[in-house]
Formats: structure tokens, C-alpha cells, sequence
């Protein structure tokens, strides 16, 4: 009579299945562990006192486009930024100011004031900013009316 013969070969394949599902399990892990500590900000702080003032803002913007568009044109190669406002302004005693406002920082957002040269032109270094999307606003005011303009720039 013969006795059976056992098959003693070893195998690695369970060992595998567990190590790559215990490495998928880390990964996951670690991917949950990475979402729960991104700061995730509204646009701003206060971002549903603005919303409430909205329809101030949307009169404030028809009144700029009624008296043309303030021009916003970035320079790469200057690294600045042209604030040029239309002829249709030139009469009037302009204040105001201008947002640098970055939307993935916060902390990054800088105010500069308005300050128009004879031309009704200003020129913004922007060498320090970090590269990346970017919003450019521009609120003023002139006889007692309020105005603001925005264009978003990708500076490079």
C-alpha cells in the first residue's frame, strides 16, 4: 500500500492578498487623514453678510459698466498689473480701493489704496505674489456713487 504524499510547497499568494489589502487599507487611511486636516475656507469670513448685500453690489457693478469698463490687463514679463480707467472718468475725484484677493489663501489677500496718476492709471507690482489664480478687485467712489469691478488673473 502507498500512503498519500502531502504537497509541501510553499506559497506566497494568501501572504500577498493580505499585505495588499492591508496596504490599500493604510492608503485609504492615510487619504482619510489628509482630507480631515485641509483647511477648507468659504471665499471669506464673512461670506453671508455678503451675500446679503448683494444686490448692492450687482447696482455698484452696472453703474461701472454704464461708464465703461475699468481696464485690468497683467504684464508677465512686467510683472505688474495696469489699472486704467476710462475716459468718462477723468472729471471725477476718484477713491477707493484695490483687492488683491487670492481664493485658495486667505492669508495671502493683500489691499492696496487707489491711487491714479494723471493718466487715471496705476501701475501694481506684483514680483512678491505666489504664483497662481487670483482676484483683482477694484471698488471706488466718485460724487457720492459707489463702484467695483473684478477681473481674475493667473499670475505666473
Amino acid at each position: 500500500m502507498k500512503t498519500a504524499q502531502k504537497n509541501n510547497s510553499f506559497t506566497l499568494w494568501p501572504y500577498m492578498i493580505v499585505v495588499c489589502m492591508v496596504s490599500f487599507m493604510g492608503y485609504i487611511a492615510h487619504f482619510v487623514y489628509q482630507a480631515m486636516n485641509q483647511d477648507v475656507d468659504l471665499v471669506s469670513k464673512d461670506y453671508y453678510a455678503q451675500e446679503i448685500k448683494y444686490q448692492d453690489q450687482i447696482e455698484r457693478v452696472r453703474r461701472t459698466q454704464a461708464l465703461g469698463d475699468v481696464m485690468l490687463n497683467y504684464k508677465a514679463g512686467d510683472e505688474a498689473i495696469l489699472l486704467q480707467m476710462p475716459a468718462t472718468y477723468q472729471d471725477m475725484n476718484l477713491s477707493g480701493t484695490i483687492t488683491l484677493f487670492r481664493p485658495s489663501d486667505d492669508k495671502l489677500d493683500k489691499q492696496l489704496p487707489l491711487q491714479l496718476g494723471r493718466d487715471h492709471s496705476q501701475l501694481l507690482e506684483v514680483a512678491d505674489l505666489e504664483s497662481g489664480l487670483w482676484k483683482v478687485r477694484v471698488s471706488f467712489s466718485a460724487n457720492n456713487e459707489d463702484y467695483y469691478t473684478e477681473k481674475t488673473i493667473q499670475i505666473k
